[in-house]
């Protein structure tokens, strides 16, 4: 059986420190990885500071800050794949809603598990900043692991 296990991931401590658990579990059922990261669209914020700062092309800035994320971000899961010699897929997916996004893949990718880290917010952060990992467990039919 071909097994498929998505495993979204940020530039966060956390879901650095459990790309290690999660390649220790895709080892062990034999599962294809599929690294995926969403960044989200530059807010109109943070473009405006960078025209204040005479920073006249504000857009490429932030799609190159993102695409350098993105390459870090995989630079360092696929080499630790590779030294588990677990197969893997590296997703960049830009200027999208990162649980609606995570979703999508997982649906498009046809696989068996999804594997997230939990942040731990509470109180007016996780109100202010939402909860990825909560939304996609509200709408996804497939089994989500979840990372503390």
């Amino acid at each position: 059986m071909d097994r498929r296990a998505l495993v979204a991931t940020d530039r966060s401590e956390l879901a650095d420190a459990g790309v290690e658990h999660r390649l220790q579990l895709a080892q062990a059922i034999k599962a294809t990885v599929f690294f995926v990261t969403v960044t989200e669209s530059w807010s109109s914020l943070g473009l405006a500071s960078e025209v204040e700062r005479a920073n006249l092309d504000a857009i490429k800035s932030c799609e190159e800050a993102t695409a350098q994320s993105a390459q870090a971000i995989f630079k360092a899961a696929g080499r630790n794949a590779a030294d588990r010699d677990v197969a893997y897929e590296l997703l960049h997916i830009a200027d999208q809603s990162p649980a609606e996004t995570i979703l999508e893949v997982a649906e498009e990718q046809d696989c068996d598990l999804i594997i997230m880290a939990l942040h731990g917010r509470r109180g007016l952060g996780r109100f202010l900043l939402g909860s990825q990992t909560g939304g996609v467990l509200a709408h996804t039919k497939k089994p989500v692991l979840v990372l503390r």
